[in-house]
Formats: C-alpha cells, structure tokens, sequence
C-alpha cells in the first residue's frame, strides 16, 4: 500500500495535498484497491459548497458505490474532468492523475484534524483492514 509521506489523510480513506489555501483531493491507495475498478466518478460541482466529513462526491466501482467525504469545508475550485472519460486513472494513479477536486479551504486549522502517513498507516492495520 502507498502512503505518501507529504500528504494528511482521513479516517474516510481521503487523502490531501495542500497547495498554499487549496488543498487537492483523491481517495487513498488503500481505498481505491477495496473499491476494485472503477467505472464512474461523480464529481461535485465547481462553485460547490463542502462540509467538513460531508459527502461531496461518488466512485462507483465493478463492487459497489462509495461516497466520498470533504476532508476540510470550503468552496470547490477546480474538478478532475479528465475523471469523466477515464475513471479508472483513480485505480491507476490514486495520488497524481487520479485525483478527485481542489477545494479552496475556509480554516487550514482542519487539517489539524487529519492523520499523517504514518498515522494513516497505522489506522488501517489497526483497524484490521491491511
């Protein structure tokens, strides 16, 4: 399993690169090989506005359909349309290609709340999910 040290990550199997006051989103390595193949994204609306641990957006995979969930509140900025026409870059590139949204933060002070890798790491193999 990949864990980019760089990056935070949720309890929800999000992960988050912060960029200045934007932070992009996209669902861990862990999360997208539970998923299986992805076939379609639902991707929120440019403009949107997010709740933090609200449902924003849906990966629907050959298994099941999961909801993703803001990791911080804000306004979406920018989505991965290229997402739209190959779904499966979330399978193959979880941390670049596949990425999810840019969401322009309203606190960084919520990224306080989000794990690092190696918390991450440990999250998943004491949850038993590893």
């Amino acid at each position: 399993m990949e864990t980019p040290t760089e990056l935070r990550y949720s309890t929800d199997h999000e992960w988050v690169r912060v960029e200045e006051s934007l932070v992009r989103i996209g669902i861990t390595d862990f999360a997208q090989d539970a998923l299986g193949d992805v076939v379609y994204v639902e991707l929120p609306e440019v403009g949107a506005q997010v709740a933090q641990n609200a449902s924003f957006a849906e990966v629907e995979s050959t298994k099941s359909v999961s909801d993703i969930f803001a990791p911080v509140s804000g306004e979406i900025a920018e989505v991965n349309d290229a997402l739209e026409d190959q779904p499966e870059l979330v399978n193959e590139d979880p941390y670049g290609d596949g990425w999810i949204c840019i969401i322009q933060v309203n606190s960084l002070d919520e990224l306080d709340a989000l794990m690092d890798a190696d918390g991450y790491r440990s999250f998943v193999s004491e949850d038993g999910q590893e």
